[in-house]
């Protein structure tokens, strides 16, 4: 019986890592198509986590200040991230609609009109980061020896943004199509280019230049836009369900207009959120370098550890959309039901790992005592909080794929301005509690979002969103 459910398991992984555009996800067994787009998407999220860790791995043997300018400037970069996750969310939901509704025609109108907006997007904030990169790094509270050595690396990283865009963007074109493994192999080839050039350019090794942690600003970019070439080979030929043709790339303002009306919520949802960890951050830099690289380890380590779960939640927005297109909602709730049971558990897990283990894990970033002390006591702090934070990431992600992104947006503004940011400041500065202040604020949002999404969504308004 066990070695017949293991042959099953086995299969199943097979096809979900293969691919099979002729799954129907508004059919047959949910746990069975949960997992069908939920393992890719896991693999997923984990290369796109491995992007963070990776760096700081390498960028760690240069020393606090290298750490730190990394952690300044993602920091403010995440602003970008919240704009691309943005415009991904309102792709997602308007593809994985038109799917359902067996409109291949229009889901492909939907991507080419995404493109031209995610165009427009990383040109403007390219711009901005290449002229402005020293105020951005002012602006985050870094100090003399960040300023000094940072500057290239910030100018880099924002002048590159078209291939963080186009890399969320056309994944998610594959996420709200069905396409999952073709978006968890365009982030794992971008993801090996990375690994393999991270040390090579950081170091010199071989017959490449030393170039510090400006390498690993190159190396990432080199790697997702080596992963943004493979999606778009794939999208504009015949490997998916959606096939972009030139026609789809005319500008159609009614579609463009859709994609901003739900993106606007989408986008504000997340700089609501990015924003907080801006403010954040800022109350850390206060504490020293120290502190703001134990701050950025133990962020890096807890988007590793949580970004299968964020995988197994992007599974919902695409259940969800399609099976509302198909006039589902009953099932596209159950379907939410069924992820929020797999993140509970998959966020448990996480959580007694990262209490046992936790000093062990940070030792591998970085021999700095009190840097491994500020890491130690944020990850300790945070994973108290994981299982609330994993059941929240799913229902929000499903009021995304059903095109109710103002909702989430909402219970930011609640959890994170009302609650985490106030909270933050009172903690660290008023009762002088430090950065543990700052870890124990975050912990109670967490703990909250959970509470206030699980009753939002119980209420069933997003049911009867129009996309």
């Amino acid at each position: 019986m066990l070695l017949k459910k293991l042959e099953s398991g086995w299969g199943l992984f097979k096809q979900a890592m293969a691919g099979d555009g002729g799954i129907d996800y508004t059919q047959g067994s949910i746990g069975r198509v949960t997992l069908l787009l939920a393992i890719p998407m896991i693999l997923e999220m984990a290369m796109e986590s491995v992007f963070a860790v990776v760096d700081i791995f390498f960028v760690a043997g240069l020393g606090t200040a290298a750490v730190a300018t990394v952690g300044l400037t993602e920091a403010m970069i995440t602003l970008l991230y919240a704009v691309a996750i943005g415009l991904s969310m309102a792709t997602t939901a308007l593809i994985a609609r038109r799917i359902g509704e067996k409109e291949p025609a229009a889901a492909s109108l939907a991507a080419g009109q995404a493109i031209w907006v995610g165009l427009i997007i990383s040109v403007l904030v390219g711009l901005v980061g290449i002229l402005f990169a020293r105020n951005i790094l002012l602006l985050m509270g870094a100090d003399e020896v960040v300023l000094e050595t940072g500057e290239t690396y910030t100018r880099i990283m924002f002048g590159s943004s078209f291939t963080i865009v186009f890399l969320f963007l056309i994944n998610a074109i594959f996420r709200g199509a069905g396409d999952a493994s073709l978006a968890m192999r365009a982030l794992t080839l971008a993801n090996c280019i990375n690994i393999v050039l991270d040390p090579c350019l950081i170091y010199g090794y071989g017959p490449f230049p030393e170039l510090g942690f400006n390498g690993a600003a190159i190396a990432t970019n080199i790697g997702r836009g080596i992963g943004v070439l493979y999606g778009l080979y794939y999208l504009c030929g015949d490997g998916g369900r959606i096939r972009l043709h030139i026609t789809n790339l005319r500008l159609q303002l009614d579609v463009v207009f859709s994609i901003i009306r739900i993106s606007i919520g989408g986008v504000s949802q997340f700089l609501v959120s990015t924003a907080s960890w801006i403010f954040l951050m800022q109350i850390v830099s206060g504490f020293g370098s120290e502190a703001v690289a134990g701050y950025t380890i133990a962020v890096r380590i807890v988007m590793f550890s949580i970004l299968p779960a964020w995988g197994l939640s992007n599974a919902a927005a695409t259940l969800v959309g399609q099976n509302l297109g198909a006039g589902l909602p009953a099932r596209a709730e159950e379907s939410v039901w069924q992820i929020v049971k797999y993140n509970a558990v998959y966020m448990g897990f996480a959580s007694l790992v990262m209490l046992l283990f936790t000093r062990s894990i940070v030792s591998l970033f970085t021999e700095e005592p009190v840097v491994i002390d500020y890491a130690v006591q944020c990850l300790t702090i945070f994973a108290a909080a994981f299982i609330a934070w994993g059941a929240g990431m799913a229902i929000i992600q499903a009021f995304n794929g059903a095109g109710d992104t103002m909702t989430p947006t909402w219970i930011n503004i609640f959890c994170f301005w009302v609650v985490q940011v106030p909270l933050a400041y009172f903690l660290a500065l008023i009762l002088e509690f430090g950065p543990v202040g700052v870890f124990w604020a975050v912990f109670a949002s967490d703990i909250l979002t959970g509470i206030v999404s699980y009753l939002a969504f119980r209420r069933g308004k997003w049911k009867d969103r129009v996309v």
